[in-house]
């Protein structure tokens, strides 16, 4: 069995202040042990802060501006939770631009709740199954998305949607799994 699944991929991890640190931390972690290319993408200059509890968490790099980036630069897309980011990243039309992309060119999104409202601003959701962080639940369903009632994570196509921490260690390994299958099937084709 490969060790490294996803070695010569690169995954985007779109991000502002104030986004839940764990969310980005766990699933940075195991990206990296399958060998995937990592790339902070952010509205922040140079450092980026997380949140951690209830408290400001640690900074973290900024590989590239938002603004500078196409989605087509990267294989995969992670978003992470964080009411402060998402409401900094829904600012941005660069966040339109590039989740546009993944989901008009199907790539693996994984994002994980308040993370998952990023989604909805690309108006490309109708019929799309998911779930996320309960306050978001109608800005998605008037994007066309439909909600699974009582599911803490949901895989629709390349999509992964999850709400809550302890849905985390199923996220980072369905997210693992599915990135590695849409390598598999992009090598079948």
């Amino acid at each position: 069995m490969d060790d490294k699944p996803l070695a010569g991929n690169i995954v985007a991890i779109m991000v502002a202040n104030g986004f839940e640190e764990t969310e980005m931390t766990e699933p940075q972690r195991a990206l990296l042990k399958a060998g995937a290319t990592l790339k902070t993408i952010s509205v922040e200059q140079r450092l980026v802060n997380g949140w951690h509890g209830k408290g400001w968490g640690h900074y973290f790099p900024v590989d590239k501006q938002i603004s500078d980036v196409l989605g087509a630069d990267f294989n995969m897309l992670l978003l992470p939770g964080g009411e402060r980011s998402t409401t900094k990243l829904l600012q941005n039309p660069h966040t339109t631009r590039i989740v546009g992309h993944f989901l008009d060119a199907g790539k693996p999104i994984a994002a994980m709740d308040h993370g998952v409202e990023l989604l909805a601003i690309a108006r490309k959701l109708k019929g799309r199954m998911l779930t996320g962080a309960p306050a978001i639940r109608a800005k998605l369903e008037a994007a066309g998305a439909v909600w699974q009632e009582d599911q803490t994570m949901v895989v629709d196509g390349p999509l992964l949607t999850a709400q809550g921490l302890d849905a985390l260690p199923g996220f980072v390994e369905q997210m693992l799994k599915g990135f590695a299958e849409s390598i598999t099937v992009k090598k079948a084709a």
